[in-house]
């Protein structure tokens, strides 16, 4: 939106916006005598699936604070994950036994089938050999839960059947029909931006294609396009949403969730897109994808555990320990998508506001010896967030760390948090690390964390660190509050960081929901949130009826394979707009030029 001002010293007079006003609405740029405001995008949905549980009703946040809840509160989520489990919702021990970080058990870890060289009169053969694994823990959806029977997924890689029940899980938390906002906006006005880090890597897609002809086994016309990192994106345009929009997946390692958050938000921002789907969906709970970390030794072994703790069992729940004396990270599965809308079209939708993003910083490391080595690029990162999170005018704060458990990381990355907070003046800056309880699902980690954060802000209660007992020695503190358990806090801000192997750097501020009505009333005006507000109680009651359905089991799986097609009859082109005869709204012409303005 562009809005003619004129300029008078330090001030910028908007018709009908304070300077307030201006700032409130994240981000403004001035081009002579023209201010260009750019829109807030909110986050009006999100859902997937994680270690944890079901994202949507904030049902894998509650499983990770239960004990700082009550029973009523608890009583659909207990509901929910026992009907994904196969279980009895007083069957609370079994539930929390297969969530959560745990010994592996979506295949035999102690049995894992491999070739072994022999020598025979001279000749070297392979034989079929199995073993015992020597990293045991990992972070997997919830014990049961068998994804495939949801949906017609013959062939489908675990990452896509994932992609599949996360975004209809974040259809569903929207509360309103994909329909009625598509009669809303035009088209191509919709982006999506999702993929994985590390492909689809099973044997439905490219460990199938290395392996199923060494086993003297055919590989199958799927496995080639299946494997591609940006499928989910594609799953999602083609088979979930009808979507002729915007596509594509910005992969940045461990911080891939916010590369994808950072062009979505763009899209907003600059008035490109009107709706964006960003997400990320990452099955890497498999040998061939934990052996090559481990041959880095990157992750959590069983023996490190023993030795960790001085015990014969390892502890498999508490493999993960940020910040605290730790052994390595551990390898997790997740599928996150958020959905999130430009602010107008959220009020006048009365569409659910989780909270806002205003910004997703990204910055590379550098020259250094190591590429999976940290640099410095994290620091640009969070100081740039924290600057936002001040020019905003948010009093209150908190990290949500990458937090891998690895030593490395604790050294380095509660460095960057302690100088930051110390540079900005900020006393006890609280310091989630969540993947303490789900493990580190690589592309989808922050979305992990961004799911975390939506449910911090509907319950009041910040996650603490729950496998570790102390903080490490040679962890650096000053300004920082490492929340060992979880504690009740009125936190307007959040800073979400990911730090990714090969420089990857990514830190994004979170508005909470009340400040982010704040902000859109200053932008608005009162009238229009209260016209919101009346809208958006109905909306409400279709997302509550929407979560009551999926406890029970009666969710709606989206998935369209061939239904939807539309044919190059059904186009209408001319010089103004192309009409397609699928979709309410045209595609419009008129506004392709950035560069001259006719007069």
């Amino acid at each position: 939106m562009v809005i003619k001002a004129s300029i008078t010293a330090d001030w910028y007079f908007l018709y009908g916006l304070t300077e307030e006003g201006i700032r409130f609405a994240t981000t403004c740029i001035r081009v002579g005598s023209l201010i260009i405001l750019m829109k807030l995008p909110v986050i009006v949905g999100m859902g997937g699936i994680n270690a944890a549980g079901r994202t949507s009703g904030f049902h894998s946040y509650k499983r990770m604070v239960y004990n700082s809840l009550s029973d009523n509160i608890m009583h659909n989520t207990w509901q929910d994950l026992a009907t994904r489990m196969q279980l009895s919702p007083n069957q609370i021990d079994e539930i929390l036994a297969g969530t959560l970080v745990r010994q592996i058990d979506i295949f035999d870890p102690n049995n894992v089938y491999g070739h072994k060289a022999v020598e025979v009169s001279g000749q070297k053969l392979f034989t079929p050999a199995y073993s015992a694994m020597a990293v045991q823990s990992a972070g997997m959806i919830p014990r049961g839960f068998d994804l495939g029977k949801l949906y017609s997924s013959h062939n489908h890689p675990r990452g896509l059947m994932m992609t599949v029940y996360g975004m209809s899980d974040a259809l569903s938390s929207l509360g309103i029909e994909w329909q009625s906002i598509l009669e809303k906006v035009h088209p191509d006005r919709i982006s999506v931006y999702a993929g994985s880090a590390l492909s689809q890597v099973d044997e439905n897609s490219l460990a199938g294609l290395v392996e199923l002809p060494l086993k003297g086994k055919r590989v199958n016309s799927k496995m080639m396009p299946l494997s591609l990192a940006e499928m989910p994106a594609d799953f999602i345009n083609s088979y979930i949403l009808n979507s002729i929009g915007t596509t594509g997946h910005n992969m940045g390692a461990c911080a891939t969730f916010l590369y994808n958050l950072r062009q979505g938000i763009r899209d907003i921002q600059h008035g490109e897109a009107d709706v964006v789907i960003v997400g990320s969906a990452e099955a890497p709970v498999n040998p061939v994808i934990i052996d090559g970390f481990a041959a880095m030794s990157a992750l959590s072994t069983d023996d490190d555990l023993r030795k960790l703790d001085g015990v014969l069992t390892p502890d498999y729940r508490r493999s993960c320990r940020p910040f605290s004396t730790n052994t390595g990270f551990v390898i997790a599965e997740s599928a996150q998508f958020a959905i999130l809308m430009s602010d107008d079209l959220a009020l006048e939708l009365g569409a659910p506001i989780l909270g806002s993003v205003a910004n997703v910083f990204v910055n590379a490391d550098g020259n250094k010896k190591s590429i999976a080595s940290p640099g410095i690029g994290n620091y640009i990162t969070m100081t740039k967030a924290c600057k936002l999170a001040q020019d905003l005018g948010m009093q209150r704060t908190y990290v949500h760390a990458h937090g891998t458990g690895t030593p490395q990381n604790r050294v380095t990355e509660s460095h960057i948090l302690s100088e930051v907070a110390q540079n900005f003046n900020i006393e006890d800056w609280p310091v989630c690390a969540i993947k303490a309880y789900v493990g580190h699902s690589i592309g989808a980690a922050a979305g992990d964390q961004l799911a975390a954060t939506l449910g911090a802000w509907q319950y009041g209660i910040l996650p603490g660190i729950q496998t570790i007992d102390h903080i490490a020695a040679d962890v650096y503190t000053k300004n920082l509050n490492i929340l060992l358990a979880s504690q009740h806090f009125d936190m307007q801000g959040c800073l979400i960081n990911s730090k990714g192997f090969g420089g990857n750097n990514a830190s994004a501020l979170i508005a909470s929901p009340q400040f982010t009505l704040d902000m859109l009333a200053k932008k608005h005006g009162r009238d229009k949130i209260s016209k919101y507000v009346h809208v958006n109680d109905k909306v409400k009651q279709k997302v509550q009826e929407n979560d009551e359905q999926a406890c029970s089991g009666n969710e709606q799986i989206i998935y369209h394979f061939g239904s939807q097609i539309i044919n190059a009859e059904e186009l209408q082109i001319n010089q103004e707009s192309i009409n397609l005869k699928t979709f309410t709204k045209n595609i419009e012409l008129s506004n392709l030029n950035h560069y001259i303005e006719y007069q």
